[in-house]
Parts: C-alpha cells; structure tokens; sequence
C-alpha cells in the first residue's frame, strides 16, 4: 500500500479539546502525517505552546476558542477555522468530559454536563463542520468514543450513555452524509492514562487488575492512538464509514485471567 495514502499534506484538521491529554496527541500524529491544525479549548491561552509544537512541526496552527456546550461559541468556531485556512477537511470530536459516582448519587446536572459535551457537542460540532464539507465533496469526520461505547462500567452512567450514544450517532451520520463524500467512524480507545482518569492510576492494585484484564497486559500508550487516528483521517479509509475501531488492547474481548487460566 503506497505511503502516499496517509499523507495529510494539504489537509485541515479541526481538533476539539486540545489543551491538554488525548486531544493534544492525536493532533500532534495528524501534524506529523502533513495536516495543519485548528486547535481549539475554552480558553486559548491554554493552546499556546501547543501551537508553538505545532508549528515547529512545520505546519500551521490556528486557535480558536470553543465551547462546545454553546452553540454559539460552535458556529463561532468553525466559520473563524473555515474562513482562516478556506477548508476544514477532517474534524476529529475529541473534546469530553466526565462524572464518576455510584449511580444512585449522579445528579440532573452531573447528568446534563456530561451528556451535553459528549454526545450534544459531538453532534453540533459535527453539524457545523459537515456543512461545510458537504459542497466539497469530500471530508473525514472522526468522533472519539471509549471502550464504553461497547462495554458497561459501574460508576460511569452518563459518560457511558454518552459512548453508547456517540457509536449509534455515528453511524446514523455515516449514512446522513456519505452520499456527499463525507466518512463518518468512531475511534474508540480503552484504558488510556488521562487527566480525568489519574487518580485511577495512583492504584497499584487496580492497574495490576486493569492489565490482567488486557490480553496486551498494559494500558494504552498516546502513542498506541497515531496510527488508528491518521488512518481514520486519510485517504486509506476513504471506504469506511459508520464503524467504532477500538484501539484498547484487546479488553473488549472480555478475557480475563480466570478465563485464560481454564483453557
């Protein structure tokens, strides 16, 4: 397979949540494949030396502020983006949030913050974006689900809700939007270290029960997520849409140690 395939030379990618974590990951593996970058958190100041990577990449970073619980603030977004760089051509919907607690304490408001930046702003920042792809002819749209678009977890009714609803969306906009030369899939990744999930990790005892879960016996490296998401983004998937890759080890298998030991 040629490498030209992956080649994002001349591409513009719009990167949601991109002040810290994932978000900042992927955008660098996009950058690294020739694309240049919107790169986007409520508060710009947060991108500066982002942008600063960025662009010592050699390729070029435009920050825009962008809220996606306003609707506003996403149109704001997404016409400065267009305006700026003339194209969005792969949007990549990373920007999320999360609620851990027992089920009988989550909150109306736990429940709305999660479900409206997950799944609302997935969709929203999707909508706006895919109208300006649509007379093009072509885009990549990329939504960032979790291991919990599949699995169910104690403790992570919304956030699991709004995993569940963002790999049913993306199919529904996969057929929405391919007659107009858009793909729409679902990068769904298992246990990676994040900011909202550290304290997870300080552990021992759960991340020893996390890898014997994991038939790759470790949690996920940044790294693990540039091939899937560059490959999402670029030529080499241009017949595949309204699918979920888990990039998560093997943990959806739902081996366990017990399991492998019986066998």
């Amino acid at each position: 397979m040629p490498d030209s395939q992956f080649d994002l030379s001349g591409k513009v990618a719009l990167v949601t949540g991109t002040s810290r974590g994932l978000g900042q990951y992927m955008g660098r593996a996009l950058a690294r494949a020739g694309a240049d970058l919107i790169i986007t958190s409520r508060d710009t100041s947060t991108l500066a030396e982002f942008q600063k990577e960025i662009e010592a990449l050699g390729r070029r970073a435009f920050a825009v502020a962008l809220d996606v619980r306003d609707h506003d603030s996403i149109q704001r977004a997404v016409a400065s983006g267009h305006e700026h760089f003339g194209s969005v051509d792969i949007l990549v919907n990373n920007a999320g949030c999360n609620v851990r607690k027992p089920a009988t304490e989550i909150t109306w408001d736990d429940w709305n913050l999660v479900m409206d930046t997950n799944l609302r702003g997935t969709f929203f920042v999707a909508q706006a974006v895919a109208k300006t792809m649509i007379p093009c002819g072509h885009g990549r749209i990329i939504n960032i689900g979790s291991v919990t678009s599949v699995f169910g977890y104690a403790g992570l009714g919304p956030y699991c809700a709004s995993r569940g609803g963002t790999r049913q969306l993306t199919m529904s906009l996969a057929d929405d939007w391919g007659p107009h030369g858009i793909t729409v899939n679902c990068l769904a990744p298992g246990w990676f270290k994040t900011a909202q999930n550290q304290v997870l990790y300080e552990n021992p005892a759960w991340v020893e029960y996390l890898c014997d879960r994991i038939p790759l016996k470790r949690p996920g490296q940044p790294q693990d997520l540039d091939g899937a998401i560059v490959f999402l983004a670029s030529d080499a998937s241009a017949y595949i849409t309204g699918q979920t890759l888990l990039v998560d080890g093997g943990i959806s298998t739902g081996a366990t140690k017990a399991t492998v030991d019986e066998t």
